[in-house]
């Protein structure tokens, strides 16, 4: 009876504890959201659309510190290095997934000194050729390769970002050559691509979206796993030919380890709903994101999975940075 009574007080004290002031008051001063790239781009604009939105959840300011260089190396390490207390997060990445197998070393381990939040969305990018060009499929694309293996180049926005290595993959899993030309970022490879120089780019929705709908780009595919809605059309590249074929960005909020769980928690349900508001409806078509809002068991997954994968294709190309 005594052991029993015992349990049921612990449990009451327990739950007056997590609803005390020390609990309730997180956060009591400003969030700060870490993102390791220039202001403008694709993650600094969900980035502060997550901020605006989750602020007015949790009742506090959040704000985006963008700390861009080495190819996300330098904003991530602030954060691992900052206080586990919920105060500094990262929006993570992609980039955060192909690091370790790009570069040699790294100054903090992805795993060790980060803990999970809550993965917030998937992207994907688009393949796009110059209209006046005889490509107007997958299948056309794989057999011009084919007939021609040294003729037939594609635009990226640096080596290891997404756009670099969808090509790769589409180069392993279809069987073809195509040349890589690196450019310092989507627009002057889009110019290129207008111009005739490459044939072809795997790249965002928001760089090439408007120039789509203008004619003056031709869409062929999606390379996500399923088809889009900012895209409804196009097929994506494994149904269009390149079975097991998928290419996806993302974005993920991380803490730095040992951020209380009670923190972790309530961060993660201000995610979720977050990603449901108009603002971020607007920005899933105009950036062509699927919300996903998933707790961090989910993010954890998702981040070993894309490690894994792309440590292969990463491997088989003979890709390293420095």
């Amino acid at each position: 009876m005594h052991r029993f009574l015992a349990s049921i007080l612990f449990a009451i004290a327990a739950n007056m504890l997590l609803h005390s002031p020390a609990f309730a008051a997180y956060p009591d001063h400003v969030v700060k959201i870490v993102v390791p790239f220039a202001p403008g781009g694709g993650t600094d604009v969900v980035a502060r659309t997550l901020a605006q939105e989750m602020q007015k959840d949790l009742g506090g300011t959040i704000i985006i510190e963008n700390k861009p260089g080495a190819g996300t190396i330098i904003g991530t390490q602030s954060v691992a290095t900052s206080p586990a207390d919920g105060y500094t997060l990262l929006m993570g990445t992609f980039a955060n997934a192909v690091n370790p197998s790009l570069y040699k070393k790294l100054p903090y381990d992805p795993h060790k000194d980060f803990v999970p939040v809550a993965l917030v969305a998937r992207s994907f990018n688009v393949v796009v050729v110059n209209p006046a060009s005889p490509v107007k499929s997958i299948a056309d694309l794989i057999a011009a390769a084919k007939a021609d293996p040294e003729k037939l180049s594609y635009g990226t926005y640096g080596t290891g970002t997404s756009a670099h290595l969808a090509g790769e993959l589409f180069k392993h899993l279809a069987g073809v050559n195509l040349t890589t030309v690196p450019y310092k970022g989507a627009a002057p490879a889009i110019t290129d691509l207008l111009g005739g120089q490459i044939q072809v780019m795997f790249t965002t929705v928001a760089s090439c979206a408007s120039l789509v709908a203008a004619g003056q780009l031709r869409a062929i595919a999606v390379t996500s796993a399923e088809r889009s809605a900012a895209f409804p059309q196009l097929p994506t590249v494994a149904e269009a030919g390149v079975p097991g074929y998928v290419a996806e960005s993302w974005y993920g909020l991380f803490a730095p380890a040992n951020t209380p769980p009670d923190v972790i928690e309530r961060l993660n349900k201000s995610a979720a709903k977050a990603v449901q508001s108009d603002a971020f409806k607007k920005l899933g078509l105009n950036e062509g994101l699927v919300m996903v809002a998933a707790p961090p068991a989910e993010l954890d997954r998702h981040f070993a999975g894309e490690e894994a994968r792309w440590r292969k294709v990463i491997g088989d190309a003979g890709i390293k940075l420095e």
